[in-house]
């Protein structure tokens, strides 16, 4: 399926979506949002693809919205409709059955710093940029921001950031724990594909069991979530992964995993 903003490529089970609206600084616009949503879908139901990079541009990851199409938001009603689209994308790429990583140089401002929350691990360049500048235009982050934030960062730090606007760099995103690591700008890409490739070899049933886990367990009390962890563990025993890896370990060599 072509796409008119977004590359995507991919290659021995990781796969490469790059946000590609060069001259709107990767603005997420309805046809973009739209491709990328389409790509999810396409990509869920891919078996070959085990991780997901995300990715924009060297000098802005994305810019948030396009302003052209926020312009035309005239009534509670068109802001609501606005709202439910991103949050429903948002909500795809952070239920996608594959882990996802966001690999982010430049600017991730208003929905792009967003997309990035919706993701399971950031790794930023140097000259990476975090923020929710929605404050300044009197609005708030609709595509997760409020409720995102807070879950990775701790609630001070994302009040702090929700209520100034102003943009963080890389090294203090890392260090209030909004990304993984930072790295140089140009190791950024051949870094998420380690990162990318390490995940790729363990078990796929595993891997969305834990993302499942995780997700579901940030929304549940401390006690069903362990006992939804239990009833996860005894169905992975079940696996033909599970017997795999222990027969690999108890004869010293890396095992083969098959996703079943």
């Amino acid at each position: 399926m072509p796409f008119h903003h977004l590359l995507y490529e991919k290659n021995e089970g990781v796969s490469i979506i790059t946000l590609n609206r060069p001259k709107m600084m990767n603005a997420l616009s309805d046809e973009m949002m739209t491709e990328l949503g389409q790509l999810l879908d396409q990509i869920a139901n891919d078996e070959d693809i085990k991780v997901v990079i995300l990715t924009g541009s060297e000098k802005f990851f994305a810019v948030g919205a396009d302003i052209n199409e926020v312009t035309k938001i005239s009534s509670s009603m068109d802001a609501h409709g606005f709202a439910t689209q991103v949050q429903s994308l948002l909500k795809k790429l952070s239920n996608l059955p594959r882990p996802v990583i966001a690999a982010v140089s430049g600017m991730a401002l208003g929905g792009g710093c967003e997309i990035c929350l919706a993701c399971d691990v950031r790794i930023a360049a140097e000259n990476a940029s975090f923020g929710l500048p929605e404050i300044r235009l009197g609005l708030l982050p609709g595509a997760g921001g409020t409720q995102r934030l807070p879950r990775l960062v701790g609630i001070g730090r994302a009040k702090e950031m929700l209520f100034c606007g102003d943009p963080i760099d890389a090294e203090e995103a890392y260090r209030i724990g909004l990304v993984n690591k930072v790295v140089p700008l140009e190791s950024l890409i051949d870094e998420a594909k380690k990162m990318a490739m390490k995940f790729a070899t363990r078990s796929p049933t595993a891997v969305r069991t834990i993302k499942n886990l995780v997700n579901a367990g940030m929304n549940m009390n401390l006690e069903p979530a362990l006992t939804q962890e239990s009833c996860c563990l005894e169905l992975l025993f079940s696996t033909e992964d599970q017997k795999e890896g222990m027969k690999a370990f108890l004869e010293k060599r890396e095992p083969v995993f098959k996703g079943r």
